[in-house]
Parts: C-alpha cells; sequence; structure tokens
C-alpha cells in the first residue's frame, strides 16, 4: 500500500473515531451531588423534572419568601460540572431578591440519560414546565438565565416559550464556530451533530436580552458574543468585561456579572413582570 493510501486510511480513522466520541469531546458531565446542606445551603427545595421522554431529573429551587413579587431565574448550565458547582450563582441571585432553579441536564449530576442537543431541549422545557406549574411563578416574571453552552439552549427555549427576558453570558454563534476555533484541522462543519446555532434563531426573537462576556474570553471569544448580539431582534444590552476570560469568578457569579443582571432586569417595571 502506497504512502498517500495508508495516510489516507489514518486520517479516514481519525476523522471516524472523532465523529463517533464527539459528545465526550463537548459534554463533560459530573455525577456526584453534595446534599445541599453539605454545601451550607439552607431553604432550598430539592425538585424533580419530569422530561417529555420520560426522564426525572434532579434539580434545586432557591425561593422567596411566599407572595413576594420577585424575577424566577431558571440557570441553564455550560457543558461541565452540575448544579453544585452553580451554587455561588444562585445565592448571589437569590442575595438580590430572586427565585432561582437549578437543573442538571441528562446524564449530569447523576440524572439518567445521555446529553445531546435535541435532549437538552427537552431537559429545557421540563424546567419551563415546572415552573410554570409552581405556585408564584409565570412566564411575566421568567427569566432564563444560560452560561456558555446553556446561552444555546436558553436561545432554543426562547424559540418555543418567550420568556419576560434573557440573560446569555459568554454566548456563541454556533457550536460549529466554536469547534472551528479550537480545531481548525477538523471539518467540523462535516463532524458535528449537536450544532447548538444560536445565530439562526435570535434574528427572529424579540425577548429583551443582556449578553454579558469577557473580552479575555479564550474558550468562546467575544467576537462570537458580540456579532450574537448584533444579530438580536429585540431590546438588547452588551456588557462587555474588561480582562475577564471564560471562568474568571467574577464572570461566573461574581458582582460585575450579578450587579450586571441586576441592573437589566431593573429596567422593568412591576407591570412588565405580571
Amino acid at each position: 500500500m502506497g504512502t498517500l493510501a495508508t495516510l489516507g486510511l489514518f486520517v479516514g480513522a481519525m476523522l471516524l473515531l472523532v465523529w463517533v466520541f464527539q459528545r465526550s469531546l463537548i459534554y463533560f458531565p459530573f455525577d456526584e451531588v453534595p446534599p445541599p446542606d453539605r454545601l451550607g445551603l439552607s431553604g432550598v427545595d430539592p425538585v424533580c423534572l419530569s422530561t417529555a421522554d420520560g426522564l426525572t431529573l434532579g434539580g434545586w429551587f432557591f425561593p422567596q419568601p411566599a407572595g413576594a413579587s420577585t424575577w424566577t431565574v431558571v440557570v441553564f448550565n455550560g457543558n461541565a460540572g452540575n448544579r453544585s458547582h452553580r451554587v455561588g450563582l444562585a445565592e448571589a441571585l437569590r442575595a438580590r431578591g430572586y427565585q432561582v432553579l437549578l437543573l442538571d441536564y441528562r446524564g449530569f449530576g447523576g440524572n439518567p440519560g445521555r446529553p445531546s442537543e435535541t435532549a437538552l431541549i427537552e431537559d429545557a422545557q421540563a424546567a419551563f414546565a415546572f415552573l410554570t406549574d409552581r405556585d408564584g411563578v409565570g412566564p411575566g416574571r421568567l427569566v432564563y438565565f444560560g452560561e456558555s453552552l446553556g446561552s444555546a439552549v436558553a436561545v432554543q427555549l426562547a424559540a418555543l416559550h418567550p420568556p419576560a427576558a434573557m440573560v446569555l453570558r459568554s454566548p456563541f454563534t454556533s457550536l460549529v464556530d466554536v469547534g472551528r476555533v479550537h480545531y481548525p484541522f477538523l471539518p467540523v462543519g462535516w463532524l458535528l451533530e449537536d450544532r447548538f446555532s444560536s445565530i439562526d434563531l435570535v434574528g427572529e426573537m424579540t425577548v429583551p436580552t443582556l449578553v454579558v462576556a469577557g473580552d479575555r474570553d479564550r474558550v468562546v471569544p467575544a467576537k462570537q458574543s458580540r456579532r450574537l448580539f448584533e444579530r438580536i431582534a429585540g431590546s438588547k444590552k452588551l456588557v462587555l468585561l474588561t480582562g475577564l476570560d471564560h471562568n474568571d469568578p467574577a464572570l461566573t457569579d461574581g458582582p460585575p456579572l450579578i450587579n450586571a443582571v441586576d441592573a437589566f432586569l431593573a429596567t422593568f417595571g412591576d407591570d412588565d413582570r405580571r
């Protein structure tokens, strides 16, 4: 067998392996979720979400006192970890007077099932159904908060069930575009099954949206967040935080992020939250 033929077989085999195991390169679930009390949490309700295809997913609800008129924020996680890694975000939002739902997608946090684009959107719809059936929560008081990969989940859910407002932290245009940044030597556009193409949806959406990104983000380039922001059709605001990378605490749950969310939601009056 000639050298070129051997090289072709090798490249073909490598591409086949990447295609077969691609979801292992996208999703990095952590299984173990400590109970809330072990994390020093109080007043947190463990909840179960039921998906349309028969799975039960675990989550935590961080409530406000009964009768409080407030926003309810559902957090759609990025591609790694589980809900215990978002406790700082939930507690920071609750300290500002918001209710928060943390959930884990299927395959994350000990949940059954395997993650995929279609599956994560089903899980997001289960969260929407859970919240809209809960006392004191309605679509007029609902905020989708999507971080990184979760921003694409939030966008797809918003296209199906528009919330009152949406926060996209470090969002990308599409997973194909992100893949091309990190794997320029691969035919990513041909290989990827889960594409999460937010750029194709936001131009038709009128949900008020806040985009928060770090200008030093090495995972999702800030220019992708800006490009997505520019495509959003509805009212919008961009907050670009100087000197911050993708997983810097100030961007994941620190005051710069929480202040931006608080200021954005403060622009809506009580009449907007009915």
